[in-house]
């Protein structure tokens, strides 16, 4: 089936009790058992499973071409569960440049618990072919990448991964699955925050594993989620499922929007750079028009100045929001350098977009009356 088709369908049954169309919400924290004691309609516990989250967990899995998937209560905690599966010793080599929660995880939970990291440009695949060691077991990658939307090749990751005996991992928030798909590229685990796109709408958080074809990995996956017990709640769920429905076409506005306003900001005297991988200007668009079907709605800007001047250029947008996140229907623009603190690798003139749902005509007169006098 065509991926829109798959967004409506996957995870999506009518009730049979009721025969509603939009699937019910299943607060139940308990489910009945028979009288022999077993469990005929796999239910036991709202940790253990839960419907909503098992069509959810559905969904992704269908969408990303895997054979099944692992949600959790937040992106980070999809991450810290997927890592709580290697052992102390095990060896992990992740991006210099990705969502700074990744890092922080891997520095200040991992390494003290026994966990080996290297962080590597992973647009350099030397350089990742040369942090390899015998007991690396997993190659985590983030692309488009947060906040320097640098594009990494899944294709050639994934042959040095597989050649060290590891799994190729890949965070595919900003791209969705509607712009790229991971598992076509020899990928092994693919990882969403399910609060951004997915859900779309800025107002749940979550996130989620989908395991291309290693059951053992997606049992443990599953184990982790009963036992530690950061799963997002019956409604979470839902809100996410709904906004999933939606994402293919929500997605495309987001992708036009974003290659507007990155034209645009090319060629504006007050920009120094734009960073976005739809720009045939940007470093990997080659590999970018390889791997993905959509450049996607994140881009990042460089204002020719300083920290200061940065700053008031956000202080006087007037349709774009100052916030963190991505995804919704509202542009929102943020001052990484700021959010992140001193291991950052921002550039402090540095302004991550996340390009929205409204006219793009609009958005661009904003960002011009912005840049005045910069």
């Amino acid at each position: 089936m065509h991926p829109e088709t798959l967004a409506v369908h996957s995870g999506h049954t009518v009730d049979s009790a009721t025969g509603a169309v939009a699937p019910p919400i299943y607060l139940s924290t308990t489910f009945e058992r028979d009288a022999d004691g077993s469990y005929p309609r796999k239910y036991e516990y709202i940790r253990d499973n839960n419907p909503n989250r098992h069509q959810l967990e559905d969904c992704l899995a269908a969408l990303e071409g895997g054979i099944g998937a692992a949600a959790f209560a937040s992106g980070l905690a999809s991450i810290t569960n997927l890592l709580q599966t290697l052992r102390p010793g095990d060896h992990v080599i992740a991006p210099l440049d990705a969502y700074f929660g990744t890092a922080h995880i891997l520095k200040d939970m991992y390494e003290p618990w026994g966990l080996e990291v290297s962080f590597v440009e992973m647009t350099d695949l030397n350089k990742v072919e040369a942090a390899v060691r015998p007991n690396t077991k997993l190659i985590w990658t983030e692309t488009p990448s947060n906040p320097l939307v640098a594009i990494t090749d899944l294709e050639a990751v994934a042959q040095i991964a597989h050649r060290a005996g590891a799994k190729a991992g890949c965070d595919n928030t900003w791209a969705t699955p509607f712009g790229q798909r991971p598992f076509d590229f020899g990928f092994d685990i693919v990882m969403h925050s399910t609060t951004k796109y997915l859900g779309g709408h800025g107002d749940v958080m979550g996130g989620a594993i989908v395991v291309r074809e290693d059951g053992a990995l997606l049992n443990k996956l599953h184990q982790l989620q009963n036992v530690g017990g950061a799963i997002p709640s019956p409604f979470d769920c839902w809100l996410i499922l709904r906004g999933i429905s939606t994402l293919p076409y929500r997605i495309r506005a987001h992708t036009y929007n974003a290659e507007k306003l990155a034209a645009f900001l090319s060629q504006h005297p007050a920009i120094e750079v734009v960073h976005y991988p739809g720009l045939v200007s940007h470093i990997n668009h080659a590999v970018a028009a390889r791997q993905m079907k959509l450049f996607g709605g994140m881009l990042s800007i460089q204002v020719k100045g300083n920290r200061e001047t940065t700053f008031r250029v956000a202080a006087r947008l007037r349709l774009f929001i100052r916030a963190t996140s991505l995804g919704g229907p509202a542009s929102l623009i943020e001052h990484r350098e700021s959010i992140e603190g001193p291991d950052t690798r921002a550039p402090e003139n540095l302004l991550r977009i996340s390009v929205g749902l409204e006219h793009p005509d609009d958005l661009i007169a904003d960002l011009e009356q912005a840049l005045e006098g910069v």
